[in-house]
């Protein structure tokens, strides 16, 4: 039976550590990691500041963080591919060992929320060890069995979770629907192609959590060392 576990990790322990200190009002949100064999991580993480100069600028200094490069740009939030390096990787690579996924990871100024997905209560308790014997700090929030879990947030932020709540309220998802996708996008002060990706994150977040969760990890992916 597949078993989820909530982990509180401070920003100390993981990644980006220097570039969140420097830039406090930043709030990440991990889209999609490659690993690298045992060489580095490369994330595809979802930025949100007012100060993305000064955040890019704190990048190229993060012992943290290889190279980087934005991919994409949108009105309050650009995606930006990364290669993470350095002790980030310890805590990573416990996770793929043991078979398991992360089926969501964000982070503030003072620490990570990763929700990981494991094949069973043994494979959590080898990566806990792992993680003790290397001296990684972490609180396990909450764990759950899937079956008859009550998932809370589905995989979710925070963010989308209040998204999706409000298009159903305001009738979004109606047929036919009571608003458009503009019309939705003006009511929560954001632009129509930022709503459309937060929308499009949250449903697939959703059916990974709710529909395939424990079938095939998918928030951690192998890649061979050509990029394949």
């Amino acid at each position: 039976m597949g078993t989820i576990a909530e982990l509180s990790v401070p920003t100390t322990e993981f990644a980006l550590c220097e570039t969140l200190a420097a830039v406090p009002d930043a709030e990440l949100e991990v889209e999609r990691v490659a690993a690298h064999g045992e060489r580095a991580l490369v994330p595809f993480v979802w930025v949100r500041t007012s100060e993305f100069e000064r955040f890019e600028a704190a990048l190229g200094d993060d012992s943290s963080v290889g190279e980087f490069e934005c991919v994409s740009t949108l009105e309050t939030e650009r995606l930006y591919r990364m290669d993470w390096v350095g002790s980030t990787r310890l805590l990573v690579h416990a996770v793929l060992e043991a078979d398991s996924t992360v089926l969501s990871a964000t982070g503030s100024d003072d620490h990570w929320q990763l929700r990981l997905l494991f094949p069973d209560h043994d494979a959590l308790s080898t990566v806990h060890d792992h993680c003790r014997a290397a001296d990684i700090e972490f609180e396990i929030t909450s764990i759950y069995e899937l079956e008859g879990q009550r998932h809370r947030r589905y995989g979710l932020t925070a963010r989308q979770h209040r998204t999706l709540i409000e298009g159903v309220e305001r009738g979004y998802y109606e047929i036919p629907r009571e608003l458009t996708l503009g019309e939705f996008a003006e009511r929560l002060d954001v632009s129509h192609q930022a709503l459309s990706e937060r929308l499009r994150r949250g449903h697939r977040n959703l059916i990974e959590s709710g529909l395939i969760a424990g079938r095939e990890p998918s928030g951690f992916e192998e890649i061979d060392r050509d990029g394949s």
